[in-house]
Formats: structure tokens, C-alpha cells, sequence
């Protein structure tokens, strides 16, 4: 018989403790921004990703926050120690106290971000000691609060020719990684474990999931344990699908396709795609991309892609930017840089922000010179001021990247066309149906051309130096026109080294209002709303709210009832395609007609060219 210890008594507290704060003192679900971005803010602590979510992650558009695994875990002085758990009943981590993560993510929440958390549950943490929340461990005796000698795979063999009655798959799935004793996923206990940390982090608020080496877990019992927690926890806190990405390295071996029902995979052949294009190495370039990942109604390429809606796509994490798989940004132990005399970094982050495959996460970490360096003692602000690229790299917060985050909102669901090589094979340049336009250069010449962006005639805001100013009259960088025919000649600097980030990205949200302005009222008939209801119209402009619902325009109803009319009038760009949606809000929660992908179910106008002109709609969009 196993024999299961109990929980400890300060454990017990902590999560009753964590149940009571959710029921009486959590924040309310917020109006979130569109999901289309997340940032990994790697090893951050809560108090401060709580600031960050209020200071810039809100106000720029970020859908959703990935922090470090929030559980006990090996106190090691280096940044892998939190991958290696102890215990998935206490919340003390390195990274703040449970009432710390609580706070974080009503703060994150009321900015509009969602927290996403990452989650190790295939080990337990190698070696023996106290753990971040004071409980202890062994693993030489498989001693585990919570676990006994039962739940855990025998050692696999160490020599090579004793491997014979493991197959490849056997080996990832039951052997120990690095050393740390392999849980048994298998086994209905070990679920019911996994599925209550789960549970409570959503409890909590947490939104979302990744599930560290999801790849050394049977697939099977990855959906055992999330139908387990869908069962009690349908949705989040907020209303919303759980989101669940998983990380699956490649490997020959692995089968991604039967982790699908599980939820996304994270798509590491993308990160291995930008490092080589952009480096220009192994005989590709800019050019290559259609090649080896597919196009537009056609993904997958030569490098066999998963499909579009089943990636999490990233230009670099913590682990590909320590072992050289990918581009990075943070790495000062002498590897190649790709931030030092190049820009191609900025340009392989604004390419993966600007076209239409997965969705898209940032990394945001702090700078290294071993590998194995623990993050910096120094927090990531002195005086409430972010220190930016001093020892917390802060790229969610380089301007023409953070610039690409309403960029990618404004143009998700468009089409990705028009793709177009310049001088050489790396200069490119690609459309997002009417709503955007983007031409990135490698190169270390200038390219001037004259484009067919497919946007309407007028003045934008090139996001890649700068965006309009509250009066929507100016920008606060560099300007494009594109004239009656959709066209611009532009010229796009050099990757040489110097200041600029050799790159172009506009689109309608960011049009110079002084061109010209059309005054539309919005009628919709049979909102069936109810009371306490509000509703807005929230679309690609900027006084429409650039798709953040808390920003839209709101409506005034004319008279009572479910479906008595609402209306209200704003100003829009003359002569300019205009998409948005109608979202009933509350004090709680907002309800985007066609669900909340603003790619999805879109009305669309063009607006008049001056004067006035009215959008009768009738009943909201199921």
C-alpha cells in the first residue's frame, strides 16, 4: 500500500488563506487587451510585473503576461533552480509571496493583461535540501511533500546497451532529465496532484498555462489532467477558455500532433528559422521564409510548421538564448549577439509582431555572461524608474517593438500578401490585407522603392519610429504617404550598424487625422443588453480604441429595454477602411460580438472622404 503524507498544516492555511482572497477580495475580471501578444518577463518578481502591467504592459496593448513557475521550488543561486519543484501546494517562490502573486495578478487584470503561468510538473527538483517555502526534500529517497517512492518512474539504466527494452519515446517519457526523479504522469494520483495546482492558480486569476517539457509526458495524460481541471474550472476567473501552450522540442521522435488536444505547442522550429535567416546562415536570407515556413492559406513549408492556430511562436526564450539555438539579446558570456553592431534582432521580433502565423510572444529577461547566471540582485527599476538595458533588458519596452504589439491586433485575421524582395535576398516587404504594410532590411544597403502598401490615401505614423500624439494630428517619429493608389516611395536604411532600426510599419490605426476627418454616427437596434450594461464600438482607429476595448467609443441608448437603439457619433480619417465590433461592458467583464479575435467576424466600411455619414446596424453578431 502507498502510504500518502498529508499536507502540512502551514500549507493548509496558505491555500485556504489563497481561497478566501479570490472569494472576497479579488479584483474583478477586467476589459482585456486583444490576445494576439504575450511577454515572457522571465524571473521577474510579482510586485514588479505588477508595476509593469500598469506602467506600460496595459497602456501597449500586451494581451497576457507568462511569469516564472510561481510554486516552491530548489532555492539555487542560478536561474534554473525554479524549474526543479518541491511541493505544488505552497505559493512561496523566489519570485514573492503568495498574497504578492495574488496582488500581481489583480493589478495585471484591472490593466487589461492576463497572467499566464509556467508550470513544471513532469519532475521533481534533483539533489536534497529546503526548498523557497522552507518544506525539504530528497531525492535520493524520492522524499516529497506530498509524494512518496510510488509516484515516481524507476532510474532509467545508465549504460547505453541496457537502453534495449526502452524505445526512443519510452526513454524521454520515463527516464529522469538532467538527473530530476521523473514523476508517474500515468498515474491517477500524480494527475489529481497536478490538476489541484492547477486549479488553485486558477482560483487565483491565472488565465493560462505553459507546460514546461510537456514532450516528456504522455501526451494522454496531459488531456487526463486539463479535462480534469476544465471539469471544475470551465473557464477563468475572467470568463474566458483556459489557454494552454506547451513547450515540445523537436526531436525526431515526438509526435506534436497528439499533443493538439492539450492545447498549443510552442513552435521552437520559428526561433531556429529567424536566427538563420537573419544571420544568413546555412544559405538563407529574408527571402527564404515562404520557403521554409509556408504562406498565407498555406503554412507549414519545408520545415513542416504546425498549423497557424496551434503555435506559440517566439523569436527567442530563456533556454534558446543560453544554448544557441536561437537569435538573443541578453547573452554578454561571449556567444554571438545579435542586439551588438546589428539590429536584426529588433527586425526578427518586428517580423514575427508583423506577419500573420501563431501567436506571438515576447522575451523579456536580464543580461548574462554564464550560462547559468542567477538573475541580477538589483530589481529592474531604482526609484520607480525602469532601467532599461542595464542589467533587465526591458525589450517589451523598445519602442519599435512595443510599437508592432497594436500593429498586430489592428491586423490579425488579414491576409498576408504582396510579398516582395528587393535588391537582394534580404530586403522584404508584405502587406496585411488593407490594414497594414511592413518592409524590413537586412542588408547593408539602403533600399529605396516606391510600394503598393494597399492602404488608403493619407499620412501614417511609421510605429517603427514613433506613433500619433493624443491630438491624432501629429506623429512623434517619422511619417509615410501613401497616395490615391496605395502607394509610397520610401527609403529603408541600411542594417549597418548604426542607430536606426532598418524598417518601415504602418497601418490605419496610426493615420494622421489632418488629412482629412469623416464625422460617423454608429446605430445598432438590438444590442440585447441589460442593465448595468454599457456598449461601445471598438475598432482599427485610434478614437474606435485601436481594438482596446476600454478605449473605444461609448454609446448612449435611446430609450429602455433589451434592445432599445444605441448611437453615438466620433470623427474618423476620411476616406479609409474602417473595421470594428460592437462589446457590451460592465463592471466585470466585456463581451466582444463574434468573440474577441479581432480577426474574426469584423464589420467594415469605408469612411466618407468629408461631412457625415451613418452605420444602421442591426442585431449584434452571434
Amino acid at each position: 500500500m502507498t502510504i500518502r503524507k498529508p499536507a502540512l498544516p502551514a500549507q493548509r492555511s496558505l491555500l485556504a488563506v489563497a481561497g478566501v482572497m479570490v472569494l472576497a477580495g479579488a479584483a474583478q475580471a477586467a476589459t482585456f487587451n486583444p490576445p494576439d501578444t504575450s511577454v515572457q518577463m522571465f524571473a521577474w518578481g510579482w510586485n514588479d510585473i505588477a508595476t509593469e502591467c500598469t506602467e506600460w504592459l496595459g497602456p501597449q496593448g500586451y494581451g497576457a503576461v507568462q511569469i516564472s513557475p510561481p510554486g516552491a521550488s530548489r532555492n539555487a543561486k542560478n536561474w534554473w533552480g525554479v524549474y526543479q519543484p518541491v511541493n505544488y501546494r505552497n505559493l512561496t517562490s523566489r519570485m514573492g509571496t503568495p498574497s504578492q502573486l495574488q496582488d500581481m495578478i489583480n493589478t495585471c487584470h484591472a490593466a487589461g493583461v492576463r497572467v499566464y503561468a509556467d508550470i513544471v510538473v513532469n519532475q521533481m527538483a534533483a539533489g536534497a535540501g529546503t526548498a523557497t517555502d522552507g518544506s525539504t526534500w530528497d531525492a535520493g529517497t524520492l522524499s516529497y511533500p506530498h509524494f512518496s517512492a510510488n509516484d515516481f518512474h524507476a532510474d532509467c539504466p545508465i549504460h547505453p546497451e541496457d537502453y534495449n527494452s526502452l524505445t526512443g519515446r519510452g526513454r524521454v517519457i520515463n527516464c529522469r532529465l538532467e538527473g530530476m526523479p521523473d514523476l508517474a504522469s500515468e498515474s491517477s494520483y500524480v494527475q489529481g496532484q497536478v490538476a489541484d495546482y492547477m486549479r488553485g492558480l486558477l482560483n487565483l486569476g491565472v488565465d493560462g498555462f505553459r507546460i514546461d517539457a510537456a514532450k516528456h509526458m504522455p501526451a494522454t495524460a496531459l488531456l487526463s489532467i486539463l479535462s480534469a481541471v476544465r471539469s471544475t474550472n470551465p473557464l477563468t476567473r475572467a470568463g474566458e477558455p483556459i489557454w494552454v501552450t506547451q513547450e515540445i522540442i523537436p526531436d525526431g521522435g515526438v509526435n506534436r500532433a497528439e499533443y493538439f488536444p492539450v492545447g498549443t505547442v510552442n513552435e521552437f522550429q520559428f526561433a531556429l528559422a529567424m536566427r538563420d535567416v537573419f544571420r544568413g546562415s546555412n544559405g538563407l536570407s529574408l527571402s527564404s521564409i515562404p520557403s521554409i515556413m509556408g504562406s498565407w492559406g498555406s503554412w507549414g513549408g519545408s520545415w513542416g510548421f504546425v498549423p497557424p492556430h496551434l503555435a506559440t511562436i517566439f523569436v527567442n526564450n530563456w533556454d534558446t538564448e543560453r544554448n544557441g539555438s536561437s537569435l538573443n539579446t541578453s547573452n554578454y558570456s561571449g556567444a554571438t549577439n545579435d542586439t551588438q553592431g546589428s539590429k536584426r534582432y529588433d527586425l526578427a521580433n518586428i517580423f514575427m509582431l508583423a506577419q500573420a502565423y501563431g501567436e506571438a510572444q515576447l522575451h523579456s529577461g536580464f543580461r548574462f555572461r554564464n550560462k547559468d547566471d542567477d538573475r541580477p540582485t538589483v530589481g529592474p527599476y531604482s526609484g520607480g524608474v525602469a532601467q532599461i538595458n542595464v542589467n533587465w533588458d526591458f525589450v517589451h519596452r523598445w519602442s519599435d517593438i512595443s510599437n508592432m504589439v497594436k500593429f498586430r491586433s489592428a491586423t490579425n485575421g488579414h491576409a498576408q500578401t504582396n510579398w516582395v524582395v528587393g535588391n537582394n535576398g534580404d530586403q522584404v516587404a508584405f502587406n496585411r490585407g488593407k490594414i497594414g504594410f511592413v518592409a524590413l532590411n537586412n542588408s547593408g544597403s539602403v533600399w529605396s522603392q516606391k510600394f503598393a502598401t494597399g492602404l488608403p490615401a493619407g499620412t501614417y505614423c511609421n510605429v517603427i519610429q514613433g506613433s500619433l500624439d493624443a491630438s491624432g494630428s501629429a506623429c512623434s517619429g517619422g511619417t509615410v504617404v501613401v497616395d490615391a493608389g496605395g502607394k509610397a516611395t520610401v527609403s529603408v536604411p541600411a542594417n549597418d550598424g548604426g542607430s536606426s532600426v532598418p524598417a518601415l510599419a504602418i497601418y490605419t490605426g496610426q493615420m494622421i487625422s489632418g488629412a482629412g476627418t469623416c464625422e460617423v454616427t454608429f446605430i445598432i437596434t438590438n444590442a440585447n443588453t441589460r442593465y448595468g450594461q454599457n456598449l461601445y464600438v471598438v475598432g482599427n482607429a485610434t478614437p474606435l480604441g485601436n481594438w482596446t476595448a476600454g478605449s473605444g467609443l461609448a454609446l448612449n441608448i435611446r430609450g429602455t429595454g433589451a434592445n432599445a437603439p444605441w448611437s453615438g457619433t466620433v470623427k474618423l480619417p476620411a476616406n479609409t477602411t474602417v473595421q470594428y465590433k460592437y462589446v457590451k461592458r460592465d463592471n466585470s467583464r466585456a463581451v466582444w460580438e463574434s468573440n474577441q479575435s479581432t480577426g474574426s467576424g469584423n464589420r467594415e466600411f469605408i469612411s466618407c472622404a468629408s461631412g457625415s455619414q451613418i452605420r444602421a446596424d442591426g442585431n449584434l453578431k452571434p
